[in-house]
């Protein structure tokens, strides 16, 4: 469920940034900018989760956590090329660090997230 409204979640992030500041901007810092938003917004949503539904263990922390990024990716690819009308080249130079896009930060917060807050819960 949690994962659900992480998408929900990235995909208003993403509308705020091209009806907002993306216009504003040129496209790789709005690509960036986005990028820490969706971290912020995204951990919350995890922080939110792992409060409302404590992990019982460290593996199933990390688990979670990598059970997310490949259904993130899973769903990434096919719906923003056949929906979004996206190049699979497109898609795939997000994930080029070398050229300052900043995606695979998200999909690290997303697969470590649950393990942060799991150990911070456990030492509180």
């Amino acid at each position: 469920m949690a994962w659900f409204v992480m998408l929900l979640v990235s995909i208003a992030n993403g509308t705020i940034r091209d009806i907002t500041y993306g216009n504003h901007i040129d496209e790789l810092a709005a690509h960036q900018l986005s990028t820490v938003t969706s971290i912020l917004l995204l951990g919350i949503v995890i922080w939110v989760f792992v409060r409302l539904r404590p992990l019982d263990s460290g593996r199933q922390a990390i688990f979670i956590g990598l059970l997310w990024v490949v259904m993130t990716v899973i769903f990434e690819f096919p719906f923003f090329h056949y929906i979004g009308g996206h190049s699979w080249a497109e898609l795939l130079g997000n994930y080029n660090v070398f050229g300052d896009r900043v995606w695979v930060v998200v999909l690290a917060w997303i697969a470590g997230a649950p393990y942060v807050f799991y150990r911070v819960d456990r030492s509180a």
